[in-house]
């Protein structure tokens, strides 16, 4: 698949997020409409939409110096320059971890980050939310070489004391001993630590954001690269060299940054095996050629452990030459339309799986709800209609009857209402107590003190003994939420069950709250922490900043967890009862309707059937209703009926077939 037609999957991408971003603001509009909104609701609707606005699809490449992989991105997203518009001449390779996307607010620009700012206690994440502390150069977007020359900052280095080199964890003994530069004064390092560029290419403005990681130096170096940015990424792509296979240090990237980064496992992972030119052999023949990249995918696949499908042959110098110069022979021999197919097919539909299920995870109960409720009244409205239609309403008596049961029906609702208002504040003390389970005054002393103890550690395994108490005491404090977490939902259980017994109501399996993912990924990012910790380029930078910056990283992942568990708690417990008031609300509505029917028809001196009109005629705006929010439904979930509502509607078409 050619560029171009991966720029139309993106572009198709985009519009069908754009769409849906279009129906959760429909949605919205219909509650408010509809008065059912309130403000948790508004504010899970608003974050999603916030969300999915703000959405970008991360391709993260990761190699070892020289694997190609800058003039891979070059050929697969920046060919229509006619230039080689990223740095990846020989001997000029990336020196700093690099970000492509394209900010709109910002406009064009490179940003760089000194590299001496890792001596600073402050993350990456921080840092980029202070312009002022980067080096900023415009781009001239309508000059490609003006954009070149200012990439060429991305190759920069510079010299700097051994000293100041170990500090920053560029230099080691071990390391400077095998190249024999043990007696020298000063230390090449890279320039720069980090570089941000934004400019308004056609794919980075869909949202499309490009991660270039340089080799295991900066990978070993920058923690929050491993255990923050590339499983961040929707994707990573490993390349490896051809003509070299999988490396020594081609394998320790694979299994202590790739691997640790996926957690695992292998979804939204490819490998790249580039430069398959330097394998062509014209005395050999194509079939020589064709088996000899066979075997080395063999080779690097039982290595890597991972199906030789998930690996693809390229040969990216040839694929960006071809492509300027507009020649489909050598595209075809490059192989590199295998690999766009991919990005172009399995990445976005995977990237469009992820958005519906994270739409169906923060509204989906909503909508079904919503339509649940639409269905439930304008079902009770026709069967009501349909009820009147049979009564001999000139009969005084009956209708004085139904008056009477309906005034019961109304006192018995008034009686409950009390006792559900009741209900909900023993529930608001419980969900305090979980809301309070998380909350920063327990964990922040925690969190503190491990701090302290750590920075008067002498020793890595003194500061590694200090992050296992860390988590061993939040590991604690989950575990006490567990009972509570229970008991909070079996009432919010009991109070469901309550109303649907007493009042028929559409029974609603409440939306429970869980802290299994919170105990899973505290576990995580410990286990990517002792991951990252045990690598060989760790080890070599023992007690240096490194090993600080690791386990800051760690804390800092830690409590974002135990955070979004505090939010998350507090977000469920304002809103677990919504659906039920819903009910309620709807269920006073149809009493305090019918009892003002029958006291018009009643009261009326007029024709019975103009009084059966005026009701046909208030059974519009709920038909209305209903059919707005399926509507909706079908856009938010263009392939799938919502489950909950579907005996509903099939009972309320049915009464409607029969009126």
């Amino acid at each position: 698949m050619r560029n171009v037609e991966f720029r139309e999957q993106m572009h198709e991408y985009s519009q069908w997020r754009a769409k849906l971003v279009q129906g959760i603001e429909m949605y919205h509009e219909w509650r408010n409409r509809y008065g059912m909104n309130d403000a948790h609701s508004t504010n899970a609707i608003l974050n999603i939409i916030n969300s999915l606005q703000s959405d970008r699809i991360t391709l993260a490449f990761v190699a070892e110096f020289s694997r190609g992989k800058t003039e891979l991105i070059n050929a697969l997203f920046f060919s229509e320059t006619g230039t080689r518009l990223l740095p990846s001449s020989p001997g000029r390779t990336t020196m700093s971890p690099t970000e492509l996307f394209w900010d709109e607010k910002g406009g064009s620009y490179i940003r760089l980050l000194d590299i001496e700012t890792r001596l600073e206690d402050i993350s990456l994440s921080a840092l980029k939310q202070h312009p002022e502390r980067w080096l900023q150069i415009d781009l001239d977007c309508q000059s490609p070489s003006q954009m070149q020359e200012a990439f060429k900052e991305l190759v920069a280095t510079k010299s700097v004391d051994r000293e100041l080199a170990e500090k920053l964890g560029l230099w080691n003994e071990h390391d400077a001993a095998e190249q024999g530069l043990l007696n020298q004064d000063k230390v090449e390092v890279p320039r720069w630590r980090h570089a941000l560029i934004s400019f308004p290419h056609p794919l980075l403005k869909e949202g499309l954001a490009i991660l270039d990681t340089p080799g295991l130096n900066a990978l070993g170096t920058e923690p929050e690269l491993t255990l923050n940015m590339l499983p961040s990424a929707q994707a990573i792509i490993f390349l490896l060299a051809a003509d070299a296979g999988v490396t020594k240090s081609d394998l320790e990237m694979w299994r202590q940054h790739v691997c640790v980064a996926r957690g695992g496992a292998r979804q939204s992972l490819a490998v790249v095996m580039n430069k398959i030119d330097a394998m062509w052999d014209d005395l050999a023949g194509e079939t020589g050629y064709e088996e000899s990249v066979r075997s080395q995918i063999r080779s690097s696949a039982a290595t890597l452990k991972l199906d030789e499908n998930a690996i693809f042959p390229v040969s990216a110098k040839q694929a960006l030459l071809a492509k300027v110069k507009g020649d489909n022979r050598l595209m075809e021999k490059s192989k590199i339309s295998v690999l766009e197919d991919y990005l172009a097919n399995d990445i976005l539909k995977q990237r469009r799986n992820i958005l519906l299920a994270a739409v169906a995870r923060d509204i989906g109960f909503m909508v079904n709800e919503s339509l649940s409720l639409s269905e439930a009244s304008l079902t009770n409205a026709l069967a009501q209609l349909e009820e009147f239609k049979k009564i001999d309403f000139e009969n005084k008596d009956m209708t004085g009857k139904l008056m009477a049961e309906t005034r019961d029906k109304q006192n018995l609702y008034m009686a409950n209402v009390e006792n559900f208002q009741n209900s909900r504040q023993v529930f608001l003390v419980q969900a305090k107590h979980l809301i309070d389970s998380f909350d920063k005054s327990r964990i922040d002393p925690i969190i503190h003190r491990t701090r302290e103890d750590m920075s008067r550690s002498l020793t890595t395994y003194s500061m590694k003994q200090h992050i296992r108490k860390l988590f061993d005491d939040l590991r604690d404090l989950l575990q006490e939420s567990v009972d509570i977490t229970n008991e909070t939902r079996r009432l919010v259980k009991a109070i469901h069950k309550k109303f649907s017994e007493e009042h028929g109501f559409a029974e609603i399996e409440p939306d429970l709250f869980s802290i299994k993912q919170y105990q899973f990924e505290l576990e995580q990012v410990f286990a990517e922490g002792e991951a990252f910790r045990a690598s060989a380029k760790t080890t070599m930078t023992e007690q240096s900043i490194v090993i600080n910056k690791l386990y800051s990283t760690i804390i800092a992942k830690a409590r974002n967890i135990m955070r979004q568990a505090h939010a998350d708690a507090t977000a469920w417990s304002q809103g677990v009862l919504t659906p039920l008031m819903h009910q309620i609300k709807e269920h006073r509505r149809q009493i305090d309707s019918r009892l003002q029917t029958l006291r018009k028809i009643n009261e009326s001196k007029g024709n019975i059937s103009e009084n059966i009109a005026a009701l046909e005629a208030e059974i519009v705006p709920l038909r209305r209703q209903r059919d707005e929010i399926a509507t909706i439904s079908k856009i938010l979930y263009p392939k799938q009926e919502v489950r909950q509502s579907r005996s509903v509607e099939d009972a309320s078409r049915r009464q409607e077939t029969r009126v």
